[in-house]
């Protein structure tokens, strides 16, 4: 039955018993997004608003004061011994930089030159360096077989030229932080950051450094860096990325600000895995997209865009809090090229930059042309999140990537032209957490099978659809709220090849229509058409009790839109009242989609046939 809702709506209140599988039993910051009770009085929906108004107004920006977050998953080391707990280093060598001299200390070589300082502990253990003093034209070079300590303890160190402290040691550097530290790189002669360490770089104490990378990066680890609770750590670069690690990056605890400029520049880059376990870690990168040139490519080079997190390989977010904003062309705010998975912690994700394009002599920082024929190296769309990749220079095209959430209290927003919320280029498989995303372009992608089967999923989709599999989509779980844009897009949107299967959950999908062929399914299915209102509030009940009422998310809808309502309460073939605002119905559920087919407004019919 099509019925008109004039002011209608959409965050659920379900008025359901809990039980141990219920949505509403995960603990998360939002779970009265969902709020089941027994009783039939629906919810006022107050804190779905404010949840809602969070997603639409929160703000990133650099901030050295707040305290980290005590709660924080297991830190976790390059390998065991690693901790810097598991090692003493008892022999001390004091280095003033605002004047030099030789301490004298037996298995350790300084050699001075000017305020340029050179030490070299060789195979002696146990020995840390303790540097204080301010120069304006000097740099700490450290040289040594074993794990050493290097105590920052108010140093102020400034090269005219090159890299400031650069650590050629193989060992272990453990990087320990008192008092208030500054450390900036010069620009005349090459090298990679104004801090490089050759070995192992894992950085702690209760301090605070000041990294300025002007040549190149800031903090370059040839191999792992690691980062532990208490540092208080701000890493600016204006010429490449803020913090790179040459294998992989641990973030165990902390204050951390990154902020990059450099068109193509990352935050955060990691050659290897980026794990994130606590601490409160702020990245922000404003550089544009680039054209990076390279003959052995098949378009003679690609796309780089400048990203808040970037991974080579997976990205793991286990505790801990990550505020991620880019805001110039193509711009992500996490790219990890392999795998993703969330399994606790706090996100906020902003992207604020347009599409980038470029084909080595032409580009376009707010590209608004087709990209269905360009070659995926032309293109780089800003995302909030994107896991995997394209490889378009094989036949037939080859897509990699893996996204799992399982935890976590996520919100992402992205305005640019072409900017979707979270991608993933392989799989998307959310089994628990919070996740909200308020997109220009598709709010949740995936170019394989997407599975929905716990969790809290809130996706709008303002210019495009909400959720978008290009694969098989199978919802047996959780609340998922979809909000596509009116006309021709749709709350949930599956490949015409494949299927919408529905075991299970609390959905409700609006759009300019649904898309996709809808497989089996083991509950009821409300199909209506009408008009919502942003914030409203819509409900269905059996009669003698209300089954659930929600909260719309702020984006409304005129005209006949496609409402699409599911849940374990409902059965083929019983008839129920849908209420919107003043409004009700009697509607029947069944267990196919019977209007809104494919946007041509045809009606509905048996599993399987095109919506």
């Amino acid at each position: 039955m099509r019925i008109m809702l004039m002011a209608a709506a959409a965050l659920m209140t379900l008025a359901t018993a809990c039980s141990s599988d219920d949505p509403l039993s995960e603990d998360n910051s939002y779970s009265n997004i969902i709020d089941g009770n027994s009783s039939s009085s629906a919810s006022t929906g107050s804190t779905a608003i404010s949840t809602y108004a969070e997603m639409k107004s929160f703000t990133i920006a650099i901030d050295k004061t707040t305290a980290e977050p005590e709660s924080a998953a297991a830190a976790q080391y390059p390998a065991d011994g690693d901790a810097p707990g598991a090692n003493t280093f008892s022999t001390l060598v004091n280095i003033d930089m605002s004047n030099p001299k030789d301490p004298a200390i037996e298995g350790v070589t300084i050699t001075i030159d000017g305020n340029n300082v050179t030490a070299n502990h060789g195979s002696t253990e146990g020995v840390c360096y303790v540097v204080t003093g301010k120069t304006t034209d000097g740099s700490l070079i450290i040289n040594g077989n074993t794990n050493f300590e290097l105590n920052l303890n108010g140093a102020d160190i400034t090269s005219a030229s090159t890299t400031a402290i650069d650590i050629e040691g193989k060992g272990n550097a453990y990087l320990v932080v008192n008092g208030t530290n500054k450390v900036k790189d010069g620009t005349t002669a090459d090298h990679k950051a104004a801090i490089y360490s050759k070995g192992k770089l894992l950085i702690s104490g209760d301090g605070s450094l000041e990294v300025y990378g002007t040549y190149k990066n800031g903090i370059h680890g040839k191999t792992n860096i690691v980062i532990d609770k208490g540092v208080n750590l701000y890493v600016n670069s204006t010429a490449n990325n803020g913090i790179k690690a040459g294998d992989n990056m641990y973030i165990n605890g902390g204050i951390i600000n990154v902020e990059v400029s450099a068109d193509g520049g990352k935050a955060i880059n990691g050659d290897a895995d980026v794990v994130i376990n606590g601490g409160r870690t702020t990245v922000i990168a404003t550089g544009n997209g680039t054209w990076e040139a390279d003959e052995t490519l098949a378009y003679g080079g690609d796309t780089k865009a400048a990203a808040g997190i970037g991974s080579d390989a997976t990205f793991y977010m286990n505790g801990g809090e990550l505020y991620a904003k880019a805001t110039g062309s193509g711009g992500k705010g996490v790219k990890a090229d392999l795998e993703g998975y969330i399994t606790g912690g706090k996100i906020r994700i902003i992207t604020e930059g347009g599409l980038y394009y470029s084909n080595g002599s032409t580009e376009s920082h707010n590209y608004t042309g087709n990209t269905d024929n360009l070659p995926a190296a032309y293109t780089s769309s800003p995302k909030g999140m994107k896991i995997g990749y394209k490889d378009d220079t094989v036949t037939p095209t080859e897509t990699y990537g893996v996204l799992k959430i399982s935890g976590g209290d996520i919100m992402i927003r992205t305005s640019g032209n072409n900017a979707e919320g979270m991608e993933s280029k392989g799989t998307l498989d959310i089994t628990g957490g919070t996740l909200l995303v308020y997109a220009h372009d598709d709010a949740i992608n995936s170019t394989g099978d997407m599975t929905i089967s716990g969790g809290t999923t809130v996706a709008v989709g303002t210019n495009n659809d909400a959720i978008d599999a290009n694969g098989n989509m199978y919802l047996k779980g959780g609340t998922i709220i979809a909000c596509g844009a009116n006309g021709a897009e749709a709350g949930i949107d599956i490949n015409e090849q494949k299927k919408l299967y529905i075991s299970g959950g609390y959905i409700f999908a609006i759009g300019g229509r649904v898309d996709g062929n809808l497989g089996s399914t083991t509950q009821g299915i409300i199909s209506a058409t009408g008009s919502v209102s942003a914030n409203s509030s819509i409900s269905v009940s059996n009669g003698s009790k209300t089954l659930f009422t929600f909260t719309m998310p702020p984006v409304s809808y005129s005209g006949s839109n496609v409402m699409i309502i599911s849940t374990p309460d409902l059965s083929s073939g019983s008839t129920y009242t849908l209420t919107a605002g003043s409004s009700s119905a009697s509607v029947t559920a069944s267990n196919t989609i019977s209007s809104g087919m494919g946007g041509g407004g045809m009606p509905g019919g048996g599993p399987g046939q095109r919506w």
